[in-house]
């Protein structure tokens, strides 16, 4: 039956935010290690990883030790709402309904959203710049369009092609990567390559932070690349695949960006830096990453679709769009994106920091509570006719128990924070260190556990007697 399904499923991904079901599953779970090993080689984590010696001062062992503590730790964050697309068969923002309510979710979706652009955005500027160290003739702004363009073909075909490039790209890229580590070691270009920058703990928390969002970033919709699974994959197939996936392709990602700044002289652009510091190789490697980065992003635009069509089905309830709809707000969403990044490319940098950081304050509330919601209370049954229903079905149009939880886990981050928006009074007193994603998990679960498990709602029962939710 599975094989059956693979091979005749189409091209075009006509399913869009509906229940995938039984005979349009298809796929091997092994898919999910080269989508997100594969899609974690780009010029952005590059860029990001750049910033533990850039921004934060950190000495080389230092920043790799950070860099994987952070992806260790969120990674296993992300991996378990992985685990659950085969479980729900429908992504993770809908999925979302059944802890927040058919409303109450829309906060949630909103977010989700703005951070998909955004990282869309930042991805086609960096699409942009190496297109322009490829070809000097092509200025940034004519290559952010092509970077836009070639994403959102591949984002608009959908789900199977997108696999595709990611089985192709994990051998290719993971190649490139180890060939470019191994070129800057033996080329070093700089006498403080090991000393550079030393051990501070505000900056080695800021960078295991950056770590751990680039993993919890990938929580709203990590789910929606595995829902097309087949029901019977087992939740630690899908867990470790995923985990070690993208652990071990961001961190690579973010190292290299810091051993890349290393080895060149101090103030260079990241992306310039690699160029540099690959030699010989360097027009090859931003021929590589340009293609990554155009095959990425379309995951991001991807969700940011999926997120506009999850807000207009809440209302419009009755409407499930087909790939033509998906087709046409993905070119509406491209060219806005597009517009935006041709303007902010010269520093985008620092408005892409600032972004993450603030992600950080909203997303590890959600992901805690969704998480709480879906292992704990749930464990995994859930009514999805429900969760399609204009008022909520038996989840209601809000859940008070998840807002408040919500609402409490951004507050007692905000001592915490250290963004460039606003340092906290706690950040402030121990030296800038940026604990607040450790806070908002350690508070929103089990407050969350607490309020759920006081409210009858979750514990309802359905056709004679059927258990869709608690124990």
């Amino acid at each position: 039956m599975v094989t059956t399904a693979t091979s005749s499923a189409p091209l075009i991904e006509k399913h869009t935010i509906g229940y995938v079901p039984p005979e349009d599953r298809h796929g091997k779970v092994r898919d999910l290690f080269t989508l997100w090993f594969g899609g974690n080689i780009a010029p952005l984590p590059i860029v990001t990883g750049a910033l533990g010696v850039q921004l934060f001062h950190l000495n080389l062992i230092w920043g790799i030790v950070a860099i994987l503590v952070g992806h260790l730790v969120g990674g296993v964050l992300m991996a378990l709402h992985s685990a659950q697309g085969p479980q729900m068969g429908i992504p993770q923002m809908i999925q979302s309904r059944a802890q927040f309510g058919s409303l109450g979710a829309l906060l949630v979706v909103v977010i989700a959203g703005v951070m998909y652009i955004g990282f869309f955005a930042s991805n086609i500027v960096l699409a942009g710049k190496s297109l322009h160290g490829v070809v000097d003739a092509v200025p940034v702004p004519v290559g952010i369009v092509i970077g836009a363009i070639g994403s959102g073909i591949i984002g608009i075909i959908g789900y199977r092609f997108i696999h595709v490039l990611n089985r192709i790209g994990t051998w290719v890229l993971g190649a490139g990567i180890v060939l470019g580590f191994g070129y800057i070691f033996t080329h070093v270009q700089t006498s403080d390559f090991l000393t550079r920058g030393s051990f501070n703990i505000s900056g080695w928390l800021a960078t295991v932070s950056l770590a751990a969002l680039w993993q919890i970033a990938f929580a709203p919709y990590v789910s929606d690349y595995s829902r097309y699974l087949p029901a019977d994959v087992p939740v630690a197939s899908t867990f470790w695949t995923t985990y070690l996936g993208s652990a071990l392709g961001s961190s690579l990602s973010f190292i290299f960006g810091a051993v890349a700044v290393l080895a060149t002289p101090v103030g260079m652009d990241t992306m310039e830096a690699v160029k540099l510091a690959t030699g010989a190789i360097g027009p090859l490697m931003l021929v590589l990453f340009l293609l990554s980065v155009i095959s990425h992003n379309a995951l991001n635009l991807y969700g940011a679709v999926l997120s506009i069509i999850t807000l207009v089905q809440t209302f419009a309830y009755r409407w499930i769009p087909t790939a033509k709809s998906r087709a046409v707000i993905s070119i509406i969403v491209l060219a806005a994106c597009a517009v935006a990044a041709v303007f902010a490319s010269k520093d985008f940098i620092g408005h892409f920091v600032d972004m993450v950081l603030v992600l950080l304050v909203v997303l590890v509330p959600w992901t805690a509570i969704n998480l709480i919601d879906f292992y704990v209370i749930h464990k995994g049954q859930y009514d999805i006719a429900s969760i399609f229903r204009v008022d909520g079905g038996i989840y209601g149009r809000y859940n008070p128990q998840a807002l408040l939880a919500y609402a409490v886990g951004i507050a007692v981050q905000i001592p915490f924070m250290n963004t460039p928006l606003y340092v906290g009074p706690i950040s402030e007193h121990i030296n800038g260190a940026d604990l607040s994603w450790v806070v908002g998990l350690v508070v929103t679960s089990p407050l969350y556990f607490w309020l759920a498990s006081r409210d009858s709602a979750y514990k309802r029962r359905m056709d004679g007697g059927k258990l869709v939710g608690g124990v």
